[in-house]
């Protein structure tokens, strides 16, 4: 039984996590449930915070006092959260499948470079979904890149913080490797007013963020007389809680190292 640490467990993607956890009765349990110290559901029954049913695993703020009770962290919270929660993985070796969105260059680095020390899937979306749609990106972009214009659509609930959003970089991104292109370079993310006409080789993102949207992305290829398009639509935060339990409970048995989950479904299709 695979022991899991949830950091985060008082927000909505941390409350789905424990749900998912809970529903995972052969493979894994919560045994760690961490909230901010000045939330008011601090010593709350996470189980009970989450779906309504007691696990007996109560919140706590300081997970370095528990760091004999799980074997892996996950973590979808916030940059510089999640940073604090690596040196502490690091310090006593623990696993971490990290979902956390809005990191810039220098936070990623540190965590590739955690990756040395302790085994790390880190996936800015643990949908099945979403990483399948990264494999048909890829094909369709070596069929269409070229001669397409591509254009990346994406929304989500009002209150999420960063844009565009990880899913979607991973998108352009997948795009520009493939076509062989600096993402860099071509990313577009802002349009306004009268400008040139649109750059053959630029990659468009638009943003929307409203209401309850738990995460809709579409992938334009726009050509003359046609448009492809690659759509993925979450209607619930379970899809990507389901994902993290599977990462949870695969990456506790790897080597040091950064994994995607396209090497999770990679090496579960191979088996």
């Amino acid at each position: 039984m695979v022991r899991v640490a949830i950091a985060g467990a008082a927000g909505r993607m941390g409350r789905a996590l424990i749900e998912a956890f809970g529903l995972d009765s052969d493979g894994s349990k919560v045994t760690v449930a961490k909230v901010l110290s000045d939330d008011p559901s601090l010593g709350v029954d996470s189980g009970l915070l989450a779906m309504g049913v007691e696990n007996r695993i109560f919140t706590v703020s300081d997970i370095s006092e528990y760091v004999g009770d799980f074997d892996v962290l996950v973590d979808f919270t916030t940059p510089a959260a999640t940073l604090e929660h690596i040196a502490l993985c690091q310090k006593h070796s623990k696993a971490m499948v990290i979902g956390t969105t809005g990191l810039n260059d220098e936070q990623i680095e540190k965590i590739q470079d955690a990756g040395r020390s302790i085994p790390i899937v880190f996936s800015p979306n643990m949908s099945i979904g979403v990483n399948l749609c990264f494999s048909l990106l890829e094909a369709a972009t070596k069929v269409l890149g070229s001669e397409y214009d591509i254009e990346i659509f994406e929304a989500h609930h009002r209150h999420k913080k960063d844009s565009p959003s990880g899913t979607a970089i991973k998108m352009g991104q997948v795009v520009a490797e493939t076509l062989g292109r600096d993402f860099e370079e071509v990313a577009i993310y802002d349009r306004k007013g009268i400008g040139d006409e649109r750059d053959r080789g630029a990659i468009g993102f638009a943003t929307v963020r409203a209401g309850d949207i738990v995460g809709d992305h579409t992938v334009t290829f726009a050509g003359r007389g046609e448009r492809i398009e690659i759509t993925h639509k979450a209607s619930s935060r379970m899809t990507f809680a389901n994902g993290a339990v599977r990462a949870a409970t695969w990456i506790v048995s790897k080597k040091t190292g950064i994994y995607s989950m396209r090497d999770i479904l990679n090496s579960t299709s191979e088996g």
